[in-house]
């Protein structure tokens, strides 16, 4: 967790996943309250119909949700991807962007939905668009967070 916003990019942006997948980390939020996300349209990420690759547009929005709740929430906590849902609303062309945002509020919310050791399980809501700003996808993406157990920690 001693990863900056600036040094994740960067090491997202040489994970193979997001490489091969033709995804770009183009930002990520000093306070960890959002990441953006571009995915240039190739060889490697077209579909049989010449537009992006379902699982590319899937895999821009993976992790972020859960890494911006882990970056502000800290070490004492658990956070996952817990499932997620997508619906294509138009083909996917050029450069496609995302952006997911968690305010800080709603890390506040989930410290105070927790403290007894409860689970938090919410869905989060981001759209994939085209250059032109037009939708491409509707993505839901559902965090699980608790407190870590002290043996855990």
């Amino acid at each position: 967790m001693t990863a900056t916003p600036a040094r994740l990019r960067r090491l997202m942006n040489l994970w193979p996943t997001f490489r091969c997948a033709g995804i770009r980390v183009v930002h990520i939020a000093d306070d960890w309250s959002s990441a953006t996300v571009r995915l240039k349209l190739g060889v490697l990420n077209r579909n049989a119909f010449g537009t992006a690759f379902g699982g590319s547009l899937s895999a821009m929005t993976d992790p972020f949700f859960a890494l911006l709740a882990l970056h502000q929430l800290g070490r004492g906590y658990i956070v996952w991807d817990k499932a997620a849902e997508i619906e294509f609303v138009s083909p996917g062309r050029g450069t496609l962007t995302s952006t997911m945002t968690l305010p800080p509020e709603e890390a506040e919310q989930i410290r105070a939905a927790t403290k007894n050791g409860d689970k938090f399980l919410k869905w989060y809501d981001t759209t994939i668009v085209d250059a032109d700003g037009r939708l491409v996808a509707r993505v839901r993406r559902q965090v699980y967070v608790r407190r870590r157990k002290r043996a855990d920690a």
